[in-house]
């Protein structure tokens, strides 16, 4: 595999507009990978194991284990296994986290040895090139938790910045309302993905849409929210309740307040084209809330409160 492959097969993405690509003999929006648009990225490339330029699917199985993490549930198997609580685990510590991550991760749990069949493979999946970056060539280096976390939120920052190039296909380092409507929909169930394909191409005969782009603070912010979306789900679902209504100035508000996130008006004006499905300039939140959290669900597993109490036990047995 190479960057292009990994971004896509964490990420569903759509053609960019702007590019003159002809689909044919794919499905709707599908792309042949070698015409994907996707710049170079050393981050990724800590997964190459013998430096070939490709990325082996033992790493790859790494690589999806790690996206999958949530912050908070790392930190706490993290601590668990830090003995001495010095900040710090060795490489056969960090094996054991990592095996019990992977055990509750959809892909992992498939291939839990990195191993597949049919597959010639070779060494497991904590053996390889990013693993020598945490604990140096003979394994016998250390990791600190806060090393690790700066490693994971450059991680899922990398994969939101490859994303983001993919759309910005004349790299003007900005994206049109059209590709960021593209990015927001393409994690959307096949039962619903038609008709918000019908909205998305709606934004080419929209004057109020034409002219406008999208930038990758803008778009950050946005990843900000998705990863925040309980809280946010939560404010908009009472708000509406409450109210009978949500509006543009709601939804900003509950982003700020819940979030801490300002989202631009031209954010929030693609995202109501696309969710206020009867033009009353109200949100379906319903809608809105099930394609975001079905983009959250397909790259992290809930994970969390099972791998605690995994760790709890084995710590009671120590």
């Amino acid at each position: 595999m190479r960057p292009t492959d990994l971004m896509r097969a964490i990420v569903p993405v759509f053609p960019p507009s702007e590019s003159n690509i002809v689909k044919d003999g794919y499905l709707q929006g599908e792309r042949s990978p070698g015409h994907l648009h996707c710049p170079p990225s050393q981050l990724f490339m800590l997964f190459d194991v013998n430096t070939d330029d490709l990325i082996s699917f033992k790493e790859y199985i790494f690589f999806v284990t790690l996206l999958s993490i949530p912050e908070s549930s790392f930190s706490a198997a993290f601590k668990m296994f830090d003995v001495d609580n010095n900040g710090e685990i060795d490489k056969e510590e960090f094996k054991k986290v990592m095996a019990l991550m992977r055990s509750h991760n959809r892909q992992g749990v498939q291939h839990r040895n990195g191993l597949r069949t049919g597959l010639k493979v070779n060494g497991s999946v904590e053996n390889g090139g990013l693993v020598e970056y945490f604990f140096g060539k003979d394994g016998k280096g250390c990791l600190s938790h806060d090393k690790f976390i700066k490693f994971m939120r450059d991680l899922h920052d990398e994969v939101l910045r490859l994303e983001f190039a993919h759309y910005d296909y004349k790299s003007r380092n900005t994206i049109s309302a059209k590709d960021f409507a593209f990015s927001m929909v393409a994690s959307a169930d096949m039962s619903h993905l038609g008709r918000l394909l019908e909205r998305v191409e709606e934004l080419d005969n929209d004057p109020r849409f034409r002219d406008v782009r999208i930038t990758f603070e803008e778009f950050k912010k946005f990843a900000e929210l998705r990863k925040n979306l309980l809280p946010f789900s939560f404010a908009l679902f009472s708000f509406a309740k409450v109210n009978n209504t949500l509006t543009k100035d709601d939804f900003q508000r509950a982003a700020s307040h819940v979030c801490d996130l300002s989202l631009s008006n031209n954010v929030v004006e693609i995202v109501f084209h696309l969710f206020d499905t009867n033009g009353d300039g109200n949100l379906s939140s319903d809608e809105f809330v099930r394609v975001l959290h079905k983009r959250e669900k397909d790259i992290a597993q809930p994970v969390g409160s099972r791998i605690l109490g995994l760790l709890s036990c084995r710590w009671e047995l120590h």
